[in-house]
């Protein structure tokens, strides 16, 4: 039986937003974040070396699910497709992008900000979506609203939310897991403080356990 996006995303609870500079950062990185127990890791196509980590990783870090992360264009969708990968985000959705990732059979996460957004990606059957700027949006009272009119719809916000607040938005029942980037701080990547990653994601995860 295939595993749905929704599926997928509910076992990961949480799902670091990864913006790798170098392939070489990839791997230390998912071997950090997989330590802790962080497996399902966004590698964001922000950077040129985006779609060479995220193909790194994969190959070399068999326990980590691979998704891809700023998804923007149709070749983007092709890339996920390719290399096999189970989930891929965008910050939003226009027509053409929605129109491609079906065409593609491609196992897309389209970016809403709000209903008439969420109503166009449903229309083409993307029902599992990311809220996005999360918190700028609206958040937790967001997503209790979106609960009302679209009780189908799943989600995983992203954007803005602190570590203090990822409790409150798994409780919604419309909550399939929650984006974030502050699991693997850009200056402790840098500096290659693995170790750091590792505790912030097991305590991350340790805590969601209580």
């Amino acid at each position: 039986m295939t595993t749905s996006i929704a599926d997928l995303l509910r076992e990961a609870k949480l799902i670091p937003v990864l913006t790798i500079a170098s392939v070489e950062q990839a791997i230390p990185l998912a071997r950090a974040l997989v330590a802790g127990g962080v497996r399902h890791l966004e590698i964001t196509l922000r950077t040129p070396a985006g779609a060479a980590a995220a193909e790194a990783i994969q190959a070399e870090v068999p326990e980590a699910v691979v998704g891809l992360g700023t998804v923007l264009t149709r070749k983007d969708l092709e890339l996920t497709v390719r290399l096999g990968l189970p989930f891929a985000f965008s910050p939003g959705a226009t027509p053409a992008l929605l129109d491609a990732a079906r065409a593609l059979d491609a196992p897309f996460v389209p970016g809403v900000a709000n209903a008439s957004e969420l109503m166009a990606c449903m229309e083409r059957g993307f029902s599992t979506v990311k809220l996005f700027p999360a918190e700028q949006v609206g958040g937790t009272a967001m997503l209790r609203s979106l609960g009302g009119p679209f009780p189908e719809a799943r989600f995983c916000p992203t954007g803005g939310i602190a570590q203090s607040q990822v409790a409150s938005y798994l409780a919604l029942p419309n909550v399939v897991a929650v984006g974030g980037s502050w699991l693997a701080p850009a200056a402790e990547v840098e500096r290659g403080d693995w170790e750091a990653i590792t505790a912030r994601a097991r305590t991350a995860m340790e805590n969601l356990s209580r």
